[in-house]
């Protein structure tokens, strides 16, 4: 760790545990201590620095960060429903971490990493239904996905039953017969993940039930984790509804780049002249890394031929995807990385999933434990078994009938009553699932309980944990911003016509064209094809598709037509040239050859308004905001001790 950073964090650790905090900043009788500045600082920069200067000039953006989040609260930006909802549900996110037991939980993150060893293909049939569907629902999914298990147990094919009339609902099983192909941990819903685990290869599960709705699945095989393989790949684009004739074409240019390939031409130099993915072409045709525990995943054949290759730099012959013909390169090749190394991740991903939850019932009872917790719930729980009825299924159940408030359960010296649950039972009758009332209550009862006992924990949140503060602090901050500068910055600056193109007149001059040509280019892969696109080009008795299908006409590698308006100034291969109006003289650049005819130069002149709108948008979008700020600095008072400021780092 740099130096300066862990005298930071150690700054920072010293400041709390002496409990002396100076004040750094002050807006509207607002503090931020200097721990807090510190930690946002130390986020934010990857290599602090803490001499005056660049203090001075992160301080500025700080300012002028809060004086905005300041303008929102102050305008009640924070209690605007859908951002109070946005912020409610970021927290709950950010406090799973916290509402969960330890030591369990890291035996869920162990099977975690177990998992990421090893993969699983299976098969699966779905039946729909909602996680709150109502019970006459949730019995006829039930029935009809055990309807198709008899079918397969009586002999018939997974697939088949799968794809049939009748089938799976998950409408991909028309045509994989319910294949998913490979996966490992996190890459399923949790109960789906562990159900495919922890059945064997060729056996059939018995029905299970996740948030879609209701599952049978068929694990078909399981191997060890393939790792993770970075790589490159050269693409000769097939569109959607390709005629014959267009996917042949493309198959003949993929073989015409393989044969120059093994004839030993760079791999780099093919994709920059020949490859289709836009994405990756400028880049040397690499791919973001995939494989076990990434989030990026290919298709199948683009994936089984990338692991085929045996070591760094081998390339595949071409294969056929959906999108194309590819011949991949690989790069690096790397397998699961010890537990130590992803364990951060893992907790992280844990944190974020259902696989979580499974440790929260003994952190209840912790809970309950270090909060002297008292079930008074014998009595105060009759009313409901005596007062709720078959309407409470259909949702018709009033809290308001329910004329007392006794207390239910007592932690901490809060008392739980009955109201509170009476809320609950209303939010939660779609998820009640028997009619035996007493049964219902009961569950629901616990649920509450459980759901009540982790909120409460959840409030005291903030004051245990400084981390916690500071991440709900930074969502709040964070979520105003966004909202003010879209109202008063951005989205004011597409909206107001009138402002926009009056900003366009008073600025006209930063809005021009430079020197461009008219022209037809060329884009040659040889010097032979540009020798030759140049004499038909000069014989002007040929439309440039003419040329281009002369040239073309045995291979799909010899040259490419481009025609417009080009920018000699901001095209890269056109800078610091001269074009005279016709045919120009023949040029390389970067390893490929131009012919260049020029119907006309066009010397610089005024952009339209409609021509620049893009660049106008932010121009003025920066013009409002500085407009903005200026007011804003007027309006609230903010000031900096910069004694404090400046001790940072010594």
């Amino acid at each position: 760790m740099n130096k300066l950073l862990l005298f930071a964090f150690s700054l920072i650790i010293g400041i709390n545990a002496f409990g002396q905090d100076p004040v750094i900043m002050t807006i509207n009788n607002n503090d931020i201590t200097k721990s807090e500045f510190l930690q946002i600082y130390l986020k934010n920069n990857n290599d602090p620095k803490y001499d005056k200067a660049s203090l001075d000039e992160y301080m500025e953006l700080f300012k002028k960060f809060k004086l905005k989040v300041a303008e929102a609260e102050a305008l009640g930006y924070d209690t605007i429903p859908k951002l109070v909802k946005e912020l409610n549900g970021y927290q709950k996110q950010l406090a799973l971490p916290y509402l969960v037991d330890s030591a369990k939980n890291e035996s869920i993150i162990k099977e975690a990493y177990n998992r990421t060893k090893e993969e699983v293909r299976a098969s699966h049939i779905l039946i729909k239904v909602a996680p709150n569907a109502v019970p006459m629902d949730t019995l006829k999914a039930y029935n009809k996905i055990m309807a198709l298990k008899k079918r397969i147990d009586g002999g018939e094919d997974f697939g088949d039953v799968a794809k049939g009339k009748g089938g799976s609902e998950d409408p991909s099983a028309a045509s994989n017969k319910g294949d998913l192909g490979f996966f490992t941990a996190f890459q399923m819903v949790y109960p789906f993940e562990e159900k495919a685990y922890t059945t064997e290869v060729g056996d059939i599960s018995a029905p299970f039930r996740t948030r879609f709705g209701y599952h049978i699945l068929k694990v078909t095989e399981k191997r060890a984790a393939r790792g993770t393989i970075e790589t490159a790949h050269i693409m000769v684009a097939i569109s959607k509804g390709a005629e014959v004739k267009d996917i042949e074409a493309a198959q003949a240019k993929i073989d015409e780049i393989y044969a120059l390939l093994e004839k030993g031409e760079n791999f780099e130099a093919l994709v920059a002249k020949y490859s289709d993915d836009p994405s990756s072409s400028k880049k040397k045709g690499v791919l973001p890394a995939f494989g076990t525990g990434t989030t990026t995943r290919m298709v199948t054949e683009f994936e089984d031929a990338a692991f085929a290759l045996k070591n760094d730099g081998d390339y595949s012959a071409p294969i056929r995807t959906n999108y194309g013909f590819h011949i991949v390169k690989r790069l690096k090749w790397t397998d699961v990385a010890s537990f130590e190394t992803m364990k951060p991740g893992l907790e992280s991903k844990v944190a974020k999933d259902e696989r979580s939850k499974t440790t929260q019932n003994s952190f209840v009872a912790k809970l309950k434990s270090e909060y002297n917790y008292k079930n008074k719930s014998k009595k105060s729980i009759k009313w409901f078994y005596e007062n709720l009825d078959s309407t409470y299924y259909k949702g018709l159940f009033d809290p308001a009938s329910l004329t007392k408030d006794k207390v239910m359960f007592e932690m901490d010296n809060k008392k739980f009553r009955q109201q509170a649950f009476a809320q609950f039972l209303k939010s939660n009758y779609r998820g009640a699932r028997t009619e035996n009332t007493q049964m219902m209550v009961d569950a629901q009862y616990k649920s509450w309980e459980k759901e009540a006992i982790l909120d409460y924990e959840e409030s005291k949140l903030a004051d245990k944990y400084p981390a916690f503060k500071a991440l709900i602090t930074e969502y709040h901050d964070g979520i105003l911003l966004y909202e003010i500068m879209s109202d008063k910055v951005w989205n004011k600056a597409m909206k107001d016509t009138t402002g926009l193109k009056t900003f366009y007149e008073r600025n006209k001059s930063n809005y021009m064209w430079g020197d461009r040509i008219d022209a037809d280019i060329y884009e040659c892969y040889s010097k032979e094809s540009a020798d030759k696109a140049a004499q038909l080009a000069k014989l002007d008795t040929l439309k440039p598709v003419e040329i281009v299908q002369k040239i073309n006409d045995n291979s799909e590698l010899n040259i490419r037509h481009r025609n417009g308006k080009f920018d000699l100034n901001k095209t890269a291969y056109l800078k610091g040239k001269d074009f005279k109006k016709g045919l120009n003289n023949t040029f390389e650049d970067d390893g490929k050859f131009y012919v260049i005819v020029v119907k006309e130069k066009l010397v610089p002149s005024q952009k339209e308004f409609a021509e620049a709108k893009g660049a106008i948008t932010s121009d003025y979008q920066n013009f409002l905001e500085k407009n903005w700020l200026a007011e804003l600095n007027k309006k609230h008072a903010i000031s900096v001790n910069e004694d404090e400021l400046y001790s940072i780092g010594k």
